[in-house]
């Protein structure tokens, strides 16, 4: 099958639109402002080759739309780049585009173009648009000392579980939380950039931890894809969310646990 009868087959696929053409059209509503976000998916990388192509498709798309959930909107379409070996198998494309178009249809994210071509692995880029009422957008610069430091569910997940954005839970924080950060790349950095983007400090008191896992991959593993946000302190907290701690005054960045510092050591591509 060449490119042309790949995007035939996929222009038949529920959950598509437009695609086809030089450009996608996307029409935004009024009094709305656009969230972009692109995000990348690479074999050995991020997902291991033997895992099924459904799952590393819903997994390519899920990425992007748990930052669109950190920002409090909603996702309206997205754009894919996948590239495949030779001698990957028409059925495993597929495949993988059902994947992903399950979950754009479980979210309201419509798949409208993108690009294919080949590589000696599986490399996948999604760009995802969104959109929040215009100045609602979550952001990671807005806590302030005294507001209080919530966690959207338990940390140290596997690195290969199932990714579930957490757009529902964005979208009730919209207006309401001071700052918000997706936790892709561990509490330990995520924290600290959060903190650092506010110009704060923050205290953690206690973590919430999945069964099984321990308190190093609770800090600094990543991949768990809750919500890590911040609200003032009188403020209620939605249902099924932690307290984990406070923001505080102090050097911008600077975490604390247990009486000492935490050194912010999540995953990073380039250490």
């Amino acid at each position: 099958m060449n490119e042309l009868a790949f995007i035939d087959r996929l222009r038949k696929m529920d959950g598509v639109s437009g695609i086809g053409n030089d450009c996608a059209v996307f029409r935004p509503k009024a009094r709305e402002d656009l969230l972009l976000k692109t995000d990348q998916l690479i074999e050995g990388v991020h997902f291991p080759k033997t895992m099924r192509p459904e799952t590393i498709g819903e997994r390519a798309l899920a990425r992007p739309l748990s930052d669109v959930a950190a920002a409090g909107g909603n996702p309206r379409c997205c754009l894919v780049a996948l590239a495949v070996p030779r001698t990957q198998s028409e059925r495993w494309i597929l495949s993988f585009f059902r994947g992903l178009l399950s979950l754009g249809k479980k979210t309201g994210t419509v798949l409208v173009g993108g690009d294919l071509a080949q590589d000696d692995k599986v490399h996948c880029s999604v760009m995802v648009v969104g959109a929040v009422a215009r100045g609602k957008a979550l952001t990671r610069d807005g806590a302030r000392p005294g507001d209080l430091l919530y966690v959207s569910g338990p940390l140290g997940k596997p690195w290969d579980q199932r990714i579930q954005p957490r757009l529902a839970l964005g979208r009730k924080l919209s207006g309401k939380a001071t700052a918000c950060i997706d936790l892709s790349d561990g509490l330990s950095l995520d924290l600290h950039r959060l903190a650092k983007a506010s110009g704060v400090a923050a205290q953690l008191d206690s973590i919430p931890i999945v069964r099984g896992a321990t308190l190093e991959r609770a800090l600094h593993g990543g991949e768990d894809y809750e919500l890590l946000f911040t609200l003032p302190p009188r403020a209620k907290p939605p249902t099924g969310t932690t307290r984990i701690g406070t923001m505080v005054r102090g050097r911008a960045g600077t975490v604390f646990f247990e009486g000492k510092k935490l050194a912010p050591r999540g995953y990073d591509h380039f250490e």
